[in-house]
């Protein structure tokens, strides 16, 4: 039975008129076919999102054609996924901030489970989606976000020494010559730094402690003139409220250069985060609502302080500045489970410190949709560019269902979207096509 015809909806025009404005960033006239139906087929329902299950989906007569035509475009095709990424940007950015302004930049890393040695980039590293070491291939991300909505913004394989050493793996997976080996954090500063040159809408930067735990970084941070919320782990080390290393002594007649570097002495040491939380009198411990979950208000036990870094002060000739060190301690645990260090100013409430630290959480909720209905980890190619590509056509797709849901009021999620779908496919008639359950 053949499609019927029928006028396009609104929401369909919408979708059009979306990715025609993410045409110019695909380059050739060739590929504004082929984009509009990769970023179609992802949206469309379905277990799988790699490239031939969709081809089956939205050509169900001619199936092969379909399936060379998105391959081509995914795997092979010269577009620039940093210059796809900045159309939807220019495009979804309004859409958000018409629900509020963006007060967060929030990084973070993402694993994908890979079978086999030849997918590029994959090794046995930690992978988040299953919470332990095991094989997979790691993404670092930046995603801008308002109180309500986020998007990521920028997206970067992690290539581990492993395979830059390797020049045989790396020319067999298409690896640009130019990439090297980077940490996890120093391809998200740089990932900031370009969000800076480019003057995206500033936010506090927000991470985990696989990147908050490195002074550096937080140091490069804030010469960029960024505040963060950093997590950290319980052994990272600051002097206690008040207190800061030893000024250095003064110059012993005769003994050379007067000594600039701040000092420490048997009695008078940093400690760590732990040790200073244990210590806290009882006062100081607030219980802090910071936002509806799905069963009833989130809500734990947290204190503030204001403290000093001790991290390699010894070697400085001027103290870390102030900030502030966050800890919660539910009331159930025995000790504290969570800290985090924070450049937010002084006059910062304990509530609003407490809502910026626990607003990293909007980057699961995103990661979780990209996953499971958009195919983010579905692509089955072994290539850098194929990878790249794919991942952000994933987000293409997933910043036409952000804009969509802030058409509405972020209290009135839409919970689908539909497009029309060939008929041929296994779809009720009276379903145009779910594209994306609700999983706020």
């Amino acid at each position: 039975m053949g499609s019927r015809l029928a006028a396009p909806g609104p929401q369909e025009r919408r979708f059009a008129a979306y990715v025609e404005g993410l045409a110019e960033a695909a380059g050739h006239a060739d590929r504004h076919t082929p984009l509009k139906n990769y970023c179609k087929g992802l949206l469309l329902p379905g277990e799988r999102k790699s490239v031939e299950p969709m081809a089956a989906r939205l050509a169900p007569d001619n199936v092969r054609r379909m399936h060379q035509s998105l391959h081509h475009f995914v795997a092979d095709a010269p577009w620039d996924d940093e210059q796809m990424l900045a159309a939807v940007r220019r495009q979804v950015l309004p859409a958000l901030e018409k629900q509020g302004p963006v007060v967060a930049w929030i990084v973070d890393d993402t694993g994908f489970p890979k079978q086999g040695k030849h997918s590029v980039g994959v090794a046995r590293q930690y992978c988040g989606q299953i919470g332990k070491q095991d094989n997979c291939q790691a993404a670092v991300s930046l995603s801008v976000s308002t109180w309500s909505s986020s998007l990521p913004v920028a997206w970067r394989l992690y290539l581990p020494e492993v395979w830059c050493q390797d020049p045989e793996r790396r020319e067999e997976a298409g690896v640009p010559e130019e990439v090297e080996f980077q940490t996890k954090p120093e391809i998200a500063l740089r990932q900031i730094q370009q969000a800076v040159e480019q003057k995206f809408p500033v936010g506090v930067v927000l991470a985990d402690a696989g990147y908050g735990n490195g002074t550096p970084f937080r140091t490069a941070l804030t010469k960029l003139g960024l505040q963060y919320v950093m997590g950290i782990e319980s052994s990272t080390t600051v002097w206690r409220p008040g207190q800061a290393p030893l000024p250095a002594p003064p110059r012993k007649p005769g003994r050379g250069a007067t000594p600039k570097r701040l000092q420490r002495d048997a009695d008078h040491q940093p400690v760590s985060v732990k040790q200073l939380a244990l210590g806290l009198p009882a006062t100081v411990w607030k219980q802090i609502n910071w936002r509806q979950g799905e069963r009833g208000m989130l809500r734990s036990r947290f204190a503030a302080v204001r403290v000093r870094p001790g991290h390699r002060d010894d070697k400085k000739t001027e103290p870390h500045a102030e900030e502030w060190l966050l800890i919660e301690w539910p009331k159930q645990e025995s000790e504290p489970t969570k800290y985090w260090l924070s450049t937010l100013p002084e006059k910062t409430s304990l509530k609003a410190l407490v809502k910026m630290a626990k607003h990293r959480w909007v980057i699961e909720r995103d990661y979780e949709e990209l996953k499971q209905e958009l195919g983010l980890g579905h692509y089955e190619g072994r290539g850098w560019r194929g990878f790249h590509h794919h991942a952000v056509l994933c987000i293409a797709a997933y910043g036409f269902l952000v804009s969509e849901r802030n058409r509405f009021s972020p209290s009135a999620r839409v919970g689908h979207v539909g497009l029309p779908t060939p008929e041929p496919l296994a779809l009720s008639r009276s379903d145009p096509g779910v594209l994306s359950k609700n999983v706020h």
